[in-house]
């Protein structure tokens, strides 16, 4: 393969050893202080900034400290109740009753009720929520007995430790005397100027500038927030947002934000600490996406020769470092519960066998090598995705196929991936969220709404897999449900209507005057009514 190391190759040994963890035992005998500002680098904006209607770390970065969810993970990674204080599943699990919290007021002064549960459940989470649709499938209503009291009824049962482990990312709740009868969901203004119960206040989004969130006085956590004011700051040069933080202008940089050098570099200044403590429930895998609407795309034959074309090792070894591995499939090895012994077939480097299934399929090449030309969009989240965008390209071209890498911003990327269906292959992250049914087989389900992100719009259908899919998500014995997806990997892998070649943890690099951060496994998209600054 004729391509160059970059010229500050970081080896696997030298990332590993520039990255701090944070020992937060140093920290704990220290009296939280009040006030201050902490400032965000906010990479990419994703237009919407409701984590009820866009399930994403883009959004959750901001709508996270507004909202809030019934449940959350608390340190060691376990169901803690937010705006429920406890649940019951019934014995046939088909019905399972949440009581709320009392006394917890919008940030308007109206007061939290289980109206605004029924109503963000039914007609945002099961209809547009681009997670949710495949995890409320079979959710046909949502009763208020009274007001602190929403009573989930399902048409098929619904495991009470999948519905837990969900929530946290994909049941956080908007009020519903904004959005009822107010027209379009999804065009509503308080998408982007979200009215919330949670420790931050949304005050203004300047596109393209910032958005800034100031302490709610009247918050149901005594003592809390200890922040006077949070601000994203958009910076979409990672280089930038490195000088940035050395600089003091911004504190914190989440999810893998920055270029592998400058993490490195900032992981040996002791003002900083960069880790990957509190991403422990956002494991990601690298992905290739295909759309079946090309001809040369809908013959499996191709989709294999693509994936063999890629010496994966070898991009892992010279561009990633010690924070990746290959990827086995759609459910990666971090999970413990669900991680099959046998994926099924695997897709290893090799470009003769990549040029033969080309040629078997009818694809032979043409003048100058080439047999056909591809649209490839690379999502705009990391550095690690625009190597790859590139590596791709370099290794297609070796094997006669022409890839054009269109590069755009984070709402571009979703629109014309999921909305217009407007590309041929597409690079991004999978992020698996502690179980395969709450971010991952809505990947592969098909009768996804058009334009809900992450979701199959890839224009293939598998009735066997959907099968196995609504089967799995619907068994409330854990031995039989581990088996199911073990059938559902074999069948993704051998399908491939998407390849999840590499699996990462991503890196945070935050001020070393941060307290209380990474405490949780989700800490990044968590709601920070702890987090204060020391001087």
């Amino acid at each position: 393969m004729d391509m160059t190391r970059r010229a500050a190759l970081l080896t696997s040994a030298a990332i590993a050893s520039s990255v701090a963890f944070p020992m937060r035992s140093l920290f704990a005998q220290e009296t939280p202080r009040k006030g201050g500002v902490f400032t965000v680098h906010y990479g990419a904006e994703q237009r919407q900034l409701n984590p009820s209607l866009q399930a994403s770390t883009g959004v959750y970065i901001i709508g996270g400290k507004i909202q809030e969810q019934l449940v959350d993970l608390d340190a060691a990674g376990k169901p803690v109740g937010v705006l429920a204080t406890s649940w019951e599943a019934a014995p046939d699990g088909k019905t399972i009753t949440f009581k709320l919290r009392e006394g917890v007021k919008w940030h308007d002064g109206r007061p939290f009720t289980s109206a605004d549960v029924q109503f963000t459940a039914m007609e945002m989470w099961k209809k547009i929520l681009n997670y949710g649709t495949t995890l409320q499938l079979f959710l046909t209503a949502v009763d208020t007995p009274d007001p602190l009291t929403a009573v989930f009824r399902y048409e098929r049962p619904m495991p009470l430790n999948l519905l837990l482990r969900a929530l946290p990312d994909l049941g956080y709740i908007s009020p519903r005397h904004i959005y009822e009868g107010k027209g379009d969901i999804r065009q509503n203004p308080a998408n982007l100027a979200p009215i919330g119960t949670g420790p931050f206040k949304f005050v203004t989004y300047e596109r393209g500038q910032h958005v800034i969130a100031d302490r709610n006085p009247d918050y149901w956590r005594p003592n809390a927030p200890h922040l006077d004011r949070i601000v994203w700051r958009v910076v979409t040069d990672r280089a930038a947002a490195a000088a940035q933080m050395e600089a003091g202008q911004i504190h914190y940089s989440p999810f893998s934000g920055l270029t592998i050098s400058d993490a490195a570099r900032l992981g040996k200044d002791p003002r900083f600490i960069v880790s990957t403590k509190g991403n422990e429930g956002n494991a990601r895998t690298n992905t290739i996406e295909f759309n079946f609407r090309r001809k040369e795309l809908a013959d499996i034959r191709v989709r294999r020769a693509i994936a063999h074309a890629l010496d994966i090792p070898f991009f892992i070894e010279n561009f990633l470092g010690d924070f990746a591995k290959r990827g086995t499939g759609p459910v990666p090895s971090v999970s413990t519960d669900f991680y099959p012994a046998d994926n099924g077939p695997q897709y290893p480097f090799d470009k003769k066998r990549a040029a033969a299934l080309l040629d078997e399929a009818g694809f032979k090449a043409g003048a100058g090598g080439t047999r056909f030309s591809l649209r490839l969009l690379p999502a705009p989240w990391g550095e690690d995705i625009t190597l790859f965008a590139t590596f791709i390209q370099q290794s297609l071209a070796e094997v006669g196929i022409k890839v054009e890498v269109v590069r755009t911003d984070g709402g571009g990327f979703l629109k014309q991936v999921y909305d217009e269906h407007a590309f041929d292959l597409a690079t991004g992250w999978h992020q698996y969220r502690n179980d395969p049914a709450v971010s991952t087989t809505v990947w592969y389900r098909s009768g996804q709404p058009k334009g809900a992100p992450w979701t199959n719009q890839w224009g293939w259908t598998d009735e066997t897999i959907d099968k196995i899919i609504d089967d799995a998500a619907t068994e409330v014995d854990p031995a039989k449900r581990k088996a199911l997806y073990g059938e559902f990997v074999r069948r993704a892998n051998t399908e491939l209507p998407i390849w999840t070649p590499i699996e990462q943890i991503f890196l945070t690099a935050i001020s070393a005057k941060a307290r209380n951060h990474s405490n949780t496994p989700r800490w990044g998209s968590s709601s920070w009514h702890d987090l204060w600054l020391a001087e």
